[in-house]
């Protein structure tokens, strides 16, 4: 979504945030761009990103560890963001993706899904397509 170069009033869905910057509303959250900046700076830094609740040695909720379980058995190597661990990235990754729930992967800058979403590709052969298909190596590949 690109941002108006000048400010909208909040009926046009646009609000000012105090440091005078205009950032989307979604579902009534807002988010500083500045935290929007870092959401965009870590997807891309690398092919795979996963925004989870630990870190992929040690994640903090069943689902993360089921997708950490799902990457790591195809060996795709990918960057564990802890959300855990800085509540703007925590709240901002939601509203960014205008996704509830986390984890959350992203493949070349893509969003695929939540912990459902990514268990049912692999269960069905599409996940390792998907990454074959973006240049990035699976063990099936």
């Amino acid at each position: 979504m690109r941002l108006p170069s000048k400010p909208r009033c909040r009926s046009e869905g646009f609000h000012r945030c105090r440091v005078g910057k205009i950032q989307p509303n979604v579902k009534g959250k807002q988010m500083m761009n500045s935290t929007a900046d870092r959401i965009r700076d870590v997807i891309a830094s690398s092919d795979v990103v996963l925004f989870m609740k630990g870190v992929p040695a040690a994640p903090q909720c069943g689902f993360s560890a089921a997708v950490v379980q799902i990457l790591s058995g195809l060996a795709v190597p990918f960057r564990g963001v802890d959300v855990l661990s800085d509540p703007q990235i925590r709240e901002g990754i939601k509203v960014f993706s205008n996704w509830p729930t986390i984890p959350q992967l992203y493949v070349k800058g893509e969003f695929l899904g939540g912990a459902d979403i990514v268990r049912e590709m692999f269960q069905a052969g599409e996940l390792a397509a998907l990454l074959s298909d973006k240049g990035i190596a699976t063990v099936s590949t």
